[in-house]
C-alpha cells in the first residue's frame, strides 16, 4: 500500500521538483498579490500551472475556467477544479463578489469581448488581476516600423497565421481603458523576460499586470 500513489500525488511531487524553478515571473508576481486562503477563479487557466501553484503555496480555494479540453485534462490530473466554459458566454452563474480574486492572465487579448469579460470579472470578484502582453514593446515597434512585419517577440511568440490573440494593446491603451470605464487600478507591475521593469514600461516591458477594483460609484 505504501508504494501506491495517486496521479495527483505524483503530479504534486513532480511540480515541486521540476516546475517551480521554471515558474514565470508573472506567475510569481500574481502569487505575491494573492492572499493566503482566499477564493480564486482563474479564467483561461490553461494547464493549471498558476492555479496549482496558488493552491499549493497559498492554500487558496481555487477554481478554473478553460475551453481547451487537453488543458482541462492536465488540470484534472493536478487535482484542480476546472470547468469547460467559454469566457465570452460564461460567468453569469456566479453570485456577486463570490471570489476574492478573479485572474485574467494572458487571456484578455484572446476573448471576443474583453470589455464585457472584465466587467463580469469585476462583478463576481473583489479584485481582478489582469495580465497581458505589451504590443508596443520597443522590439515590436521596430519590427512594424522598420522591417514592416507583424511582430514576433518574447511576449508575442506567435506568427500572424497562428496567433490566438484577437486584440492587440499597449500598456497605455489599457490604462486609458480603465480610466474611461471608471475602473480603479490598485497597483501595476511590469515585466521583461526574467525581471521587473520600472522605467518607461510602455516601451520596455514585455508584459503588464494590473490589479483592478470596481468603482462603487459606477455600481448599479
Amino acid at each position: 500500500m505504501k508504494k501506491t500513489e495517486t496521479l495527483v500525488e505524483k503530479d504534486k511531487k513532480g511540480f515541486e521538483e521540476i516546475a517551480e524553478p521554471k515558474l514565470k515571473i508573472e506567475h510569481k508576481i500574481i502569487a505575491e498579490i494573492v492572499e493566503p486562503k482566499s477564493k480564486v477563479l482563474d479564467l483561461g487557466c490553461g494547464d493549471g500551472q498558476l492555479l496549482y501553484y496558488l493552491v499549493r503555496k497559498k492554500n487558496v480555494q481555487g477554481f478554473g475556467i478553460e475551453i481547451d479540453e487537453k488543458s482541462i485534462y492536465r488540470c484534472v490530473e493536478k487535482g484542480l477544479s476546472v470547468s469547460h466554459e467559454d469566457i465570452d458566454s460564461g460567468l453569469i452563474d456566479y453570485p456577486e463578489k463570490f471570489f476574492d480574486y478573479v485572474i485574467l492572465n494572458q487571456t484578455m487579448q484572446q476573448v471576443k469581448n474583453p470589455k464585457k469579460a472584465i466587467n463580469r470579472a469585476l462583478k463576481i470578484g473583489r479584485k481582478v488581476i489582469v495580465g497581458f502582453p505589451n504590443f508596443c514593446h520597443i522590439v515590436a515597434r521596430f519590427q512594424i516600423s522598420i522591417l514592416g512585419i507583424v511582430p514576433v517577440t518574447h511576449s508575442l511568440p506567435y506568427h500572424w497565421y497562428d496567433t490566438p490573440n484577437t486584440h492587440f494593446l499597449s500598456i497605455r491603451n489599457f490604462s486609458n481603458f480603465c480610466k474611461s470605464e471608471g475602473i480603479i487600478v490598485e497597483k501595476r507591475y511590469y515585466t521583461g523576460k526574467n525581471k521587473r521593469i520600472y522605467l518607461f514600461p510602455n516601451l520596455f516591458a514585455h508584459n503588464a499586470i494590473f490589479i483592478l477594483k470596481q468603482n462603487q460609484i459606477n455600481t448599479d
